[in-house]
């Protein structure tokens, strides 16, 4: 079993997902969902959270350009990004989702980032519009982001379109087709609703 199998295994069995082809979970973004990934289960799993993030120290220290900042989304992205940072012993900052109304208004807590290499990390990517407007609040205080990687990705093409369109490159550590995958293979989905969940995808 590979990474990405026994992760999607994993966040089943403590529940972070949920699966309902019949009646449809409606996200943040108002996109009505046979599937509802809610990751900050993970924070109470010390195993879970351990292997999220030990993989993502393997994937960052096999990179060519190694970062010098660990960035994580508001705020699932947070925990996991200081777990990361702390193994990599590397500074870390978070991106709130809008600047605070008090104090300095600021977007990016931590310290200045401006001329470093930045890895983001995300629980997880749907549409990618989250994850690149951290991008761009990171390339705006006037830091490079090597590349947002995320817990799981649904797998959407709109994700792969506008991550590409903002020049930006992504990983995850597991999908919506490994969560499929391990269903059927545990016989907790029948073909039709298979179907209908490989369907579904296709009109976001």
């Amino acid at each position: 079993m590979n990474l990405s199998q026994k992760l999607a295994r994993e966040l089943l069995r403590i529940n972070a997902v949920q699966i309902n082809p019949k009646n449809y979970f409606t996200w943040a973004s108002g996109i009505k969902s046979p599937i509802y990934c809610d990751n900050r289960v993970i924070i109470s799993y010390p195993e879970v959270r351990s292997l999220v993030a030990n993989s993502f120290v393997e994937i960052i220290k096999q990179m060519e350009i190694q970062p010098e900042i660990i960035a994580g989304c508001a705020t699932a992205g947070i925990p996991h990004a200081a777990w990361v940072s702390d193994r990599l012993n590397l500074p870390m900052v978070y991106v709130r989702s809008k600047p605070k109304d008090h104090g300095t208004g600021s977007l990016i807590e931590g310290g200045s980032i401006k001329g470093k290499k930045v890895i983001v990390i995300e629980d997880l990517i749907s549409t990618g519009g989250s994850s690149l407007n951290v991008v761009t609040a990171i390339r705006n205080a006037g830091a490079e982001v090597l590349q947002v990687m995320s817990i799981f990705n649904y797998g959407l093409g709109k994700a792969e379109t506008n991550f590409k369109a903002n020049n930006v490159r992504f990983e995850s550590l597991t999908n919506y087709d490994e969560l499929i995958q391990a269903l059927v293979m545990d016989g907790k989905l029948t073909s039709e609703e298979e179907d209908s969940l490989l369907e579904w995808r296709k009109t976001i």
